[in-house]
C-alpha cells in the first residue's frame, strides 16, 4: 500500500476528478476494477482488505466512509468472483 492516509474511494474520486472533471461513485469504481486483470484484481482486494482491518473512530463520516468501503469491497469481490468463474 502506498504512504498515502486516504482511504481507496477518496484517491479513486481524486483521480477520476483530475482526469473527468468529476469524482468516481462507486459504481463506477467497480466498473474500471472489472477492467483490471486477474492479478491486479486480486492484489486490489487483498490491499482493500487490508485496509478494512485498520482501526476507525466513531465519527459519523468515518462510519459512513466505512459503510461506503465495505459496500465497495463486496461489489468489488462479485465482479472478480464472476469474472474467475468466466475464466477472465
Amino acid at each position: 500500500m502506498s504512504d498515502d492516509d486516504r482511504d481507496l474511494i477518496e484517491r479513486a474520486e481524486s483521480l477520476t476528478e483530475k482526469l473527468y472533471g468529476k469524482p468516481a461513485g462507486i459504481n463506477q469504481i467497480a466498473d474500471h476494477f472489472a477492467l483490471y486483470g486477474v492479478k491486479k484484481r486480486a492484489t486490489t482486494l487483498e490491499d482493500f482488505d487490508a485496509e478494512l482491518r485498520g482501526e476507525i473512530d466513531s465519527s459519523p463520516h468515518s462510519l459512513r466512509r466505512r459503510v461506503q468501503l465495505m459496500a465497495l469491497r463486496k461489489k468489488m469481490g462479485g465482479v472478480h468472483e464472476a469474472l474467475r468463474k468466466a475464466k477472465r
